[in-house]
């Protein structure tokens, strides 16, 4: 007879759909920067206006990409439970350089959009961002845990939009002849859609439950 001590508790569908979920996240995130910003290493012809764009604005652009993957690398580990109960000072510091790479982030990409029809949807992103991560902060703070990590779960929705929002470039109509307002729309369009995902996801069970 085998030890009930050495027999691996079976993965629950929950931990199996994490599994999925980040799996695909971090798939999206492979396929967006292959596609996307390696090509701006060379003088693609597609994003040669993009590419003079980010050599000019290089002193916002920093500061801003550095701020987006710190927030985009510590959102994996903080959602991990495992991590949050073994090492809780990791993830509480961890939480505070969420937060600051949240707010570095997104007031340099409203300084990126300044001036440019774009300017509308980065602010509403960025707004976004910052309500979701200040919620997530303050619930926190106040030991509101279940409230932290659906506000959690929506700011790194909107994390992610910075990503999932690039899926489309390699489409030539998307990147070319959709302009710049369009652009933003579609910015704002992606935003909304992400929350209102986790939205759905965070009630799926309240939904799909019939009371007796």
């Amino acid at each position: 007879m085998i030890p009930t001590s050495n027999l691996s508790a079976p993965s629950s569908p929950g931990s199996r759909f994490k599994t999925i979920l980040w799996v695909s996240l971090g798939l999206t995130v492979l396929f967006v920067f292959i596609t996307s910003e390696l090509l701006l290493i060379t003088d693609y012809p597609m994003y040669h206006a993009y590419r003079l764009q980010v050599i000019a604005d290089r002193h916002l652009l920093i500061p801003h990409t550095v701020a987006g993957l710190f927030a985009l690398l510590i959102g994996p580990i903080n959602f991990s439970s495992r991590i949050r109960q073994r090492h809780l000072q990791l993830h509480r510091i961890l939480g505070r350089v969420y937060v600051i790479s949240v707010f570095v982030g997104s007031f340099t990409g409203i300084g990126l959009a300044a001036g440019r029809p774009g300017l509308p949807g980065t602010s509403m992103q960025a707004a976004a961002w910052m309500v979701c991560t200040t919620a997530a902060f303050m619930t926190a703070r106040n030991r509101q845990i279940a409230q932290h990590r659906q506000w959690m779960a929506r700011s790194y929705a909107v994390t992610f939009t910075f990503v999932s929002s690039r899926v489309l470039n390699l489409w030539p109509r998307y990147w070319s002849h959709l302009g710049d307002v369009l652009s933003a729309v579609g910015v704002i369009a992606f935003t909304l859609a992400s929350l209102l995902i986790v939205d759905l996801g965070l009630s799926w069970r309240e939904l799909t439950t019939r009371r007796n």
